[in-house]
């Protein structure tokens, strides 16, 4: 097998950027893969208050696709040396699967950033009552306002209105020379407490987290239509 002999100039060329389009290919899938489990870490301590699987999901389909991606660019590198057609053919119908797999991961990424705040905000309503007694619901509260420096869902009066007993999470007060200062005292006390909900700092950081793995997601799955179209381009001049 090879190409014809008019034909391998065009074929040099094509190999070649086989090759540059697959490396680029490996390095995205590295970059999406990388930028995916970060950002399920980063966001781990409130996913039960996000109200919706949607973000994670997507992340997730995101990561698989990243690491298949990886290593699928060996298989084109390998098709472009041996110039098998059969080969290619796998290639270019696993490459296509895995474009529109990441497309729409991408493309629900930004689903979720439209929506986001109307289904946290509705978690974060029903979950506020079972602090103190649901682990998960009370260590996600607490991480998230210790970490985003913020309390309550627009502010601490939710604690008050929503929580039986009305009794502000010391999560909530700031620290003051390193300690924690009691908030529950008096009026005065709420002077320490984060004047900030959290409902608004959230979800501008889940915004900002969802453009970045959407973003990413279809960049690299534009690349992919280098890798398709020289494929395809390789396989047609093989004879």
């Amino acid at each position: 097998m090879g190409f014809g002999s008019k034909d391998e100039w065009c074929g040099t060329i094509v190999k070649y950027s086989m090759f540059l389009s697959n490396f680029i290919i490996f390095i995205g899938g590295i970059v999406l893969v990388a930028i995916s489990v970060y950002t399920l870490y980063d966001k781990s301590f409130i996913k039960e208050l996000l109200g919706t699987n949607l973000f994670t999901g997507a992340v997730y389909i995101l990561i698989v696709a990243g690491i298949l991606l990886s290593l699928l660019s060996f298989l084109g590198c390998a098709g472009a040396v041996k110039e098998v057609k059969c080969m290619l053919l796998t290639y270019f119908i696993i490459l296509f699967i895995i474009f529109i797999v990441m497309l729409v991961g991408g493309i629900l990424c930004y689903v979720f950033r439209q929506r986001v705040q109307t289904t946290m905000q509705q978690e974060m309503l029903r979950t506020i009552r079972f602090y103190g007694d649901d682990r998960a619901i009370t260590r996600a509260w607490d991480d998230l306002q210790e970490g985003l420096h913020c309390c309550g869902v627009t502010g601490y009066d939710d604690w008050r209105q929503h929580r039986i007993g009305g009794i502000i999470p010391s999560s909530c007060c700031q620290e003051i020379n390193g300690k924690k200062q009691p908030c529950n005292l008096s009026f005065q006390a709420s002077l320490q407490i984060y004047n900030t909900g959290c409902l608004n700092v959230t979800t501008a950081f889940m915004k900002d987290h969802a453009t970045t793995v959407g973003t990413v997601g279809i960049a690299v799955s534009l690349f992919l239509l280098f890798g398709l179209a020289f494929s395809c381009a390789l396989f047609m001049m093989i004879v």
